[in-house]
C-alpha cells in the first residue's frame, strides 16, 4: 500500500509541474512546436528510466525497478496499469509487439504478440454481407487478443519477478480506483458516444451511465478479477481455462465469430528485427505483419539528401519528407501482410539500389497524385498467397536492459464489444483486413491482420542507443522518421526531438483497399509558419487540420560513454518520464 500511496503523490506532483492538460496542448503546442525549444527538460537517471503515457504507470513501473525487477517486470507492470487507467487506446482484448535489447546476449530480441482471425468466419461469409470494408466496431473485426500472451512470453524469456509480484500493482489499483486524467477524460467521452450501445460496454466503462470526468476515481473490479486469475494461472487461464470459456459464450451471444479453438490455438512470435542504416545510426523495426518497415523504406530514401541544409520545417523538407511518405505507403499498401500467409520481399524493399529507384520518382516543385507500388514481380513470382489508437512505453534497468513496447486496442476503446465481468474491451483489429481475395492482406480464418503499431530501436556501434516510439495508427512511420531526422540531421535533444511540429499526411493507398485520390491530405501542427503551409500549398499540396492526430512520443536514450539514461515523454499526451 505505501508503494503505490507514494507513487500517487509523487505522480500527482509532477504532473502538475508539467501542466498535462488537454486545454494547455494547444498552447504548448504554439509556444513550443517548431521551435526546436523542448516543453521540458529531459530526464537525466543512472540505475533505471520509464517512460509512458500516464504518470502513474511511469511511476508503477519505477516502484518494480526499485523491488528488484528487469525492465521487461517494469514495462509489463506498467502495461497493465495503462489497461486499467488508459482504456481509451491499450488494454488486454488488444495486441502487443516489443523489441528487447539483452545485455546478457547484447542482441536485440522482437516479439509479434498480434492475435489472429476467428476460425469460423470466412471471407465468403464478409463477402455475402456486401461490404466495402470490415466494420469499425461491433462483433465482425474482433480478432484475438494477443496482449496476454505477450506478457508471459516476454516475462518467460526474461523476467525476473513473479507474475504476481508484478500484477500486484494493477490489481490494487483496479479494486482501489484512480483518479482519471484530463487528456484521456476527454478521449473516454468519445468512446461513449460511440460505444454506449455495445454489448458489456456501459458495464463496464460508464460507471453510472457516463464517462467518468477528469479526477473521477474509476474503478474496475471486473479487471482486477481478470488480472488475480493471471497471476493464479498464467496465460492459460485466459486461453484454455474458465476465463476462455466466458469469453466464448460472450461471443456467441452476441454474435462474434470467436471461439474456444481460437483461443487455445493462438501463440506469439519471437522475430528477427529488421534494419537499415541510416548515417551510421542502425535502425531497427519488426518485419511485416506490422508496418515498421515502411520507416525504414523511408530513411533509404532520404539518406542521399542532405536535410540540414533544407532546413527543419521549411516547405522544401517537409515537401520531401511528405513524397517519401506517399512512395513507400503504396508498397506498405500492396506488399505488407501476415507471413504465414504471405512471402513478403522484406530484402527488396529494404535495399538502397530499390530505395534510389523509388527516389527517382519524387520532383523538388510538385507533390505527386498518383503512385503506383513498386515493380516487385520478380520475387513475388515466388509468394504464396493465402484465404489510431496505441499506447507506446519503454523502461531501461541498471543491467542495461531496455524494453521497447507498443500496445493498442486499434480505435479507442477497440470493437465495443466487453466479455461480462471481465473488465476490458475486444480489439477490432480485424477492421485492417482487405476484402480482396487477391491481396496479399485479403481476410482468411486464423490470420493476422496488417497491423500498425511498432515499436523502434536504433543501436550505434552494435550497442544499445534509443529506445522509442510514437503512437497513432498511419501516423507512426511518420512519427518514427520525423523524430529520427530531429536527432540524426538537426542535432536535437531527445526531448526536443519529440516536442517538435510534426506533419502528419493521410489519404495514401492502405492495405484494406482504400485508394490515394488526389495525392492526400497534408496536416501540420500550429508550430509551422504560414509562409512555410503557402509554398507547400503552391507545390499542390492540400492542407487539412487533423486535431489530436500527430502521435504521442516516449523515448530512453543510452549514454554509454557516461552510462547514463536520457528519458524524454512528449506534450501531446498525459504521459511522464522518471527515473532513478
Amino acid at each position: 500500500m505505501t508503494r503505490i500511496h507514494g507513487s500517487i503523490l509523487v505522480a500527482a506532483l509532477l504532473s502538475m509541474v508539467t501542466m498535462h492538460s488537454a486545454k494547455a496542448q494547444t498552447q504548448r503546442g504554439d509556444r513550443y512546436s517548431g521551435s526546436n525549444v523542448a516543453s521540458r527538460s529531459e530526464v537525466v537517471a543512472r540505475h533505471g528510466m520509464a517512460c509512458t503515457s500516464q504518470p502513474l504507470a511511469t511511476m508503477v513501473a519505477l516502484d518494480i525497478l526499485k523491488a528488484g525487477g528487469n525492465a521487461v517486470d517494469a514495462a509489463i507492470a506498467a502495461n497493465a496499469c495503462l489497461a486499467l487507467m488508459e482504456p481509451t487506446t491499450c488494454g488486454i482484448g488488444g495486441d502487443l509487439f516489443a523489441i528487447v535489447w539483452d545485455a546478457k546476449s547484447h542482441k536485440l530480441h522482437g516479439l509479434n504478440a498480434s492475435g489472429r482471425s476467428p476460425y469460423g468466419l470466412s471471407l465468403e461469409h464478409l463477402q455475402k454481407l456486401q461490404l466495402r470494408s470490415i466494420p469499425k466496431h461491433g462483433p465482425l473485426p474482433v480478432t484475438v487478443p494477443g496482449c496476454i500472451d505477450g506478457w508471459f512470453e516476454l516475462h518467460r524469456r526474461f523476467g525476473k519477478l513473479p507474475m504476481s509480484e508484478v500484477l500486484a500493482p494493477a490489481i490494487q489499483y483496479a479494486r482501489e480506483g484512480f483518479p482519471v486524467s484530463e487528456l484521456i477524460a476527454s478521449y473516454w467521452a468519445g468512446g461513449e458516444r460511440v460505444l454506449k450501445d455495445q454489448p458489456g460496454f456501459a458495464d463496464t466503462f460508464l460507471p453510472g451511465g457516463h464517462a467518468p470526468a477528469k479526477g473521477d476515481v474509476f474503478r474496475n473490479p471486473g479487471l482486477a478479477r481478470t488480472f488475480e486469475a493471471l497471476a493464479a494461472g498464467g496465460r492459460d487461464a485466459f486461453y484454455r481455462g474458465e476465463l476462455t470459456g466466458r469469453m466464448a459464450a460472450f461471443c456467441e451471444r452476441t454474435g462474434c465469430f470467436l471461439s474456444e479453438p481460437d483461443f487455445n490455438d493462438h501463440t506469439s512470435t519471437w522475430e528477427d528485427p529488421v534494419s537499415t542504416n541510416y548515417r551510421g545510426y542502425d535502425v531497427w523495426e519488426l518485419p511485416p505483419n506490422g508496418q515498421g518497415i515502411a520507416s525504414l523504406q523511408m530513411l533509404n530514401i532520404l539518406e542521399a539528401c542532405d536535410l540540414k541544409t533544407l532546413k527543419h520545417n521549411s516547405a522544401e523538407y517537409l515537401h520531401l519528407l511528405v513524397e517519401t511518405k506517399k512512395v513507400v505507403y503504396e508498397d506498405r499498401a500492396r506488399y505488407y501482410a501476415d507471413p504465414a500467409f504471405y512471402k513478403n520481399p522484406i530484402e527488396r524493399l529494404l535495399s538502397k539500389d530499390y530505395a534510389a529507384k523509388r527516389r527517382a520518382l519524387i520532383s523538388p516543385e510538385r507533390a505527386l497524385t498518383r503512385i503506383a507500388p513498386g515493380d516487385l514481380r520478380v520475387q513475388e513470382a515466388d509468394a504464396k498467397l493465402g484465404q489510431g489508437d496505441t499506447i507506446y512505453l519503454t523502461v531501461a534497468d541498471n543491467d542495461r536492459n531496455m524494453v521497447s513496447l507498443i500496445q493498442s486496442n486499434y480505435r479507442g476503446f477497440g470493437s465495443g464489444l466487453c466479455p461480462d465481468g471481465m473488465g476490458f474491451c475486444f480489439q477490432d483489429r480485424g477492421e485492417l483486413f482487405n476484402l480482396d481475395a487477391a491481396h496479399p492482406n485479403a481476410y482468411a480464418p486464423h490470420k493476422r491482420p496488417f497491423h500498425t503499431i511498432i515499436p523502434a530501436f536504433v543501436t550505434r556501434d552494435g550497442r544499445p542507443f534509443i529506445s522509442f516510439g510514437v503512437m497513432g495508427g498511419d501516423m507512426q512511420p511518420q512519427g518514427h522518421v520525423q523524430v529520427l531526422c530531429n536527432l540524426v540531421d538537426f542535432g536535437m535533444g531527445l526531448q526536443e526531438a519529440g516536442d517538435a511540429a510534426r506533419f502528419y499526411h493521410t489519404g495514401s493507398s492502405e492495405p484494406t483497399g482504400e485508394v490515394m485520390s488526389d495525392g492526400g491530405t497534408l496536416h501540420l501542427e500550429s508550430g509551422i509558419s504560414e509562409a512555410v503551409r503557402a509554398a507547400l500549398v503552391a507545390k499542390g499540396h492540400t492542407l487539412g487540420n487533423a486535431a489530436g492526430g500527430f502521435g504521442g512520443y516516449q523515448a530512453i536514450l543510452y549514454d554509454a560513454a557516461r552510462d547514463v539514461y536520457f528519458g524524454a515523454s512528449e506534450f501531446r499526451k498525459d504521459g511522464m518520464a522518471a527515473g532513478y
